[in-house]
């Protein structure tokens, strides 16, 4: 066996570097325990005693001053080789960086001359970082062994070949603790040792081509002689251990101390791993040869180092705006020009391969985490809204604002911000979340609409607010802009929400009817009494109540403010006539002058305030104007002919409606059914074909008094 065998690092074919995107939690757990400074100071204590241990075995009887002799010859030589590799690297430093393949033929090892060093003086090499000097004497050391071995000089005594065999192993051992502290190392300096980084691409080379057979692996049980040690492949786990303890390292505060820790944590993060790539990028790539690919080796390290980071953090109990923080990250920031996409990284960087930072398992209950939370927020901020309404404008009796000639509330306003503005944000994430947001914000909709309707109405019956009817035509105007806002903005299909807001709509149509009744019908049991005959009281009193009411209905969209109108109109109207024909008693010739003179006055102003107001059922003005001049009426064929109009007018009036008329205006039973009899023959019900009804809804009379 030739010990003086030189090692040629240039002759050597490097092996590619393998792809470090797994992302197993299994291989990550052992590399990192394989890689941890624990495990490194581990080793080292193994080494040491392991040196103390051959120390003591191999204490003879020789003559301790030839002992120091010999040391010092191998001292002095391991100090001569220090200084020849230092110098030939100070000599060199910019184009040790520049060119890998130029720095492996200077840097070439002497063969070993005279005693070899001792094994405490190869870990005195190693401790000082001597790499490629400790290797040279670890390889004569390993060759010397294997030579003996396969002459059989152990064969008597297998003890020592056991002894030396761990020696050897240790050495290596060392190396490699080294070379795992010199990687991990790498980015935590200021600036990067570029002469050291360039020794260790040497060693590994050296070490590659000294034992070139990737197949030559011990087997259980038997010694490591003459194996690859298979530096590459630490130097892959050193640079995954680098990125974990990196990552590890980021600061993040507690929830306690900070209520916004997870967006600065991210934000430290994002900035950190930046830094380090281009580090990485600018200061370290060009002190490894090509075929390392040290940018994406370390991208790959930081990559499987944050996905596991990221997946801890998936699994704590999130809040709304930290989920929303996570999902941002790994969606739009990771792959950004803030991060892996940054112009400067490129082309080196490249993040096709790259797998996903958290499994589709994560990510989905990630996202569903975040649905959850958005609805509890939804929820929250329509709450809200009801809350300012009740407090700020209802308690306070702030009246509504008027926009072209519109109530206007803000209650659409801000129910569809809220919603654009959560689709927008989960929109940045992806397109499934957003339309999850907008199904959710729905049917939040759906249930707070009603609630909604709920407060107004309880709010409403428990006091008389005077802004109670200007307010139920904001919130009708505000319902209006919403399903149409919904329509247009987002998309939506507003059948099932229309449905909700018709029965809202609905039930505030009767609270305001109700109101009015409430209000009006005092007025109507007036109607005919002796104050009301004797012009004591206003003739405009009951217009006036009513106005009260219908006004605001102006400044309601339509259709709903005009058909509510027409609803007052017809209101006023049935319920004034249902007063008039309540059977009485019979009036003077003069009373009924002044009854058939009052009610077409009040006739008069009730149905052109409504009509200015906006109402559309002019074929309600001559239903009083009819009855009014049957009761005023002196002769009998002109009493018949207005009956004729009456009935033509309305055909849904009834023989008892006719009757009740009569009987009012003075008629005696004989004359009533004759009037009926001779000249008019009515349906007993209306007509099939009139557009409305009046008389229909009104009661009649079923005793009339023969006065």
């Amino acid at each position: 066996m030739n010990r003086n065998k030189e090692l040629h690092p240039t002759s050597v074919t490097s092996e590619p570097a393998s792809p470090t995107n797994s992302t197993g939690k299994e291989k990550m757990d052992v590399a990192s325990e394989l890689n941890s400074p624990t495990s490194h100071s581990h080793d080292i204590g193994i080494f040491e005693r392991g040196i103390k241990t051959m120390l003591s075995i191999r204490k003879s009887k020789q003559n301790l001053n030839k002992d120091k002799e010999k040391e010092s010859t191998g001292t002095l030589r391991g100090m001569r080789l220090s200084f020849r590799f230092t110098k030939s690297y100070e000599q060199d430093k910019t184009t040790i960086c520049n060119d890998m393949e130029e720095i492996g033929e200077k840097i070439e090892l002497e063969p070993i001359k005279g005693k070899p060093l001792s094994v405490m003086e190869i870990n005195e090499l190693i401790q000082n970082r001597q790499l490629l000097e400790a290797f040279a004497s670890i390889k004569h050391l390993e060759d010397e062994v294997i030579a003996e071995r396969d002459a059989d000089k152990y064969k008597d005594n297998p003890q020592e070949f056991a002894r030396k065999s761990k020696d050897v192993d240790l050495l290596y051992n060392s190396i490699t603790s080294t070379i795992q502290s010199i990687v991990v190392g790498t980015l935590e300096h200021p600036t990067v040792e570029e002469t050291m980084l360039a020794s260790l691409v040497t060693l590994i080379a050296n070490e590659e081509a000294a034992h070139p057979n990737p197949s030559n692996t011990a087997g259980p049980g038997s010694d490591l002689l003459g194996t690859p040690r298979k530096w590459r492949e630490e130097w892959r786990e050193a640079i995954n251990e680098s990125a974990r303890k990196r990552v590890m390292s980021i600061p993040m505060a507690s929830k306690e101390e900070e209520s916004s820790w997870l967006d600065l944590h991210l934000g430290f993060l994002r900035k950190n791993l930046s830094e380090d790539l281009l580090k990485v990028k600018f200061a370290v790539k060009k002190c490894y040869p090509e075929d390392y690919r040290v940018c994406n080796t370390y991208v790959e390290a930081f990559h499987k180092a944050i996905a596991s980071h990221l997946q801890d953090l998936s699994q704590r109990p999130l809040e709304f705006n930290e989920l929303y923080a996570l999902l941002d990250w790994v969606a739009n920031t990771y792959l950004s020009e803030l991060l892996l996409g940054h112009p400067d990284l490129k082309p080196e960087v490249k993040t096709e391969n790259l797998s996903l930072l958290l499994t589709p398992a994560d990510w989905d209950k990630l996202k569903n985490n975040y649905i959850n939370s958005v609805k509890g927020k939804i929820k929250s901020y329509f709450g809200n809204i009801l809350k300012l309404e009740i407090t700020e404008k209802w308690e306070k009796e702030v009246q509504p604002e008027v926009e072209e000639n519109l109530y206007n509330s803000s209650l659409s306003l801000d129910i569809q911000t809220i919603i654009a503005e959560h689709m927008k944000a989960s929109r940045a994430i992806s397109r499934s979340l957003e339309m999850k947001t907008l199904e959710l914000c729905l049917a939040e909709l759906h249930e707070f609409i009603p609630r909604f309707g709920e407060e107004f109405m309880e709010w409403n019956t428990s006091r008389d607010s005077p802004i109670f009817a200007p307010y139920f035509a904001a919130y009708i105007n505000s319902f209006h802009d919403l399903v149409s806002g919904l329509q247009t903005v987002f998309k939506v299909n507003t059948e099932e929400l229309q449905n909700v807001l018709a029965a809202l709509t609905k039930n505030f149509r009767n609270n305001f009817l109700n109101k009015l009744r409430t209000k009006t019908q005092p007025l109507f049991k007036k109607i005919l009494t002796k104050d009301w005959i004797l012009a004591t009281e206003k003739p405009d009193l009951l217009a006036s109540t009513v106005s009260q009411f219908s006004e605001h209905l102006q400044h309601t969209k339509e259709p709903v403010g005009q058909e509510l109108l027409c609803d007052i109109h017809k209101y006023v109207v049935r319920e004034y006539i249902t007063q008039v024909i309540k059977p009485r008693r019979k009036m003077k010739r003069e009373t009924r002058q002044q009854v058939s003179k009052r009610m077409n006055q009040e006739a008069k102003i009730l149905n052109n305030m409504l009509i200015d107001q906006g109402s559309a059922s002019d074929w309600l003005l001559p239903a009083i104007h009819h009855i009014a001049n049957i009761v005023g009426e002196k002769k009998k064929d002109k009493i018949k002919e207005y009956v004729m109009e009456l009935c033509q007018d309305y055909p849904d009036i009834r023989k008892e409606h006719i009757l009740a008329v009569l009987g009012l205006r003075g008629l005696g039973r004989a004359k009533r059914q004759a009037i009926i009899r001779q000249r008019y023959r009515l349906q007993e019900s209306p007509d099939g074909g009139a557009s409305s009804t009046l008389f229909a809804e009104i009661d009649a009379p079923t005793i009339i008094s023969c006065f």
